[in-house]
């Protein structure tokens, strides 16, 4: 549960709060910038990208073949749509709208943000979304609805997507109060 925020808006927030990309993040990042360039990922990278978003559903992740990962890939790195790169990344087995969020973040943190529990639960609180308070079950609305605002606010500071969505996840853990599933 979300604890009283400090804030009257997203913008304050950021503008007191942007925080550092982690550095094991950061790293893998880094370790995966080729892949826009290479025009697809391999059946390891997806694997070690699904793993750091929810290491919990590995062996569904782990089912997907290597040439369906590579033939998906290169589709969603070609799309010209964000609904078509979430529709083809949710198509391989165990990514949900959330992981397929956190493969485009790590490959493209400049654009992407992933979404998560903590992120939107504290746009909820400050006004930014209205539904979904407790910030789960998410479709590919929410996930349209949820990027807008990332990159609206990634504009005006100048910064990436992933870190004004770095930012909420990191301050919703700050202000949390009790567990934060129920």
């Amino acid at each position: 549960m979300l604890g009283r925020v400090p804030y009257q808006s997203v913008e304050a927030l950021l503008r007191r709060e942007l925080v550092e990309e982690d550095p094991a993040t950061a790293a893998l990042m880094g370790e995966l910038a080729e892949v826009r360039r290479r025009g697809w990922f391999t059946r390891g990278e997806l694997l070690r990208m699904c793993r750091w978003k929810s290491p919990r559903a590995l062996r569904h992740y782990a089912a997907n073949r290597a040439a369906a990962v590579r033939r998906i890939s290169r589709a969603v790195l070609t799309a010209r749509s964000e609904e078509r790169r979430l529709e083809l990344l949710t198509r391989l087995r165990g990514v949900s709208v959330p992981t397929a969020s956190a493969v485009l973040t790590l490959i493209d943190p400049r654009r992407y943000g992933v979404l998560d529990i903590r992120a939107w639960q504290l746009l909820f609180g400050l006004g930014s979304v209205d539904r979904k308070p407790a910030g789960r079950g998410f479709t590919l609305r929410d996930w349209l609805e949820y990027l807008g605002e990332l990159r609206r606010h990634a504009r005006r500071l100048g910064v990436t997507a992933r870190a004004v969505e770095y930012t909420l996840f990191q301050c919703h853990r700050k202000f949390q109060k009790g567990r934060l599933y129920r």
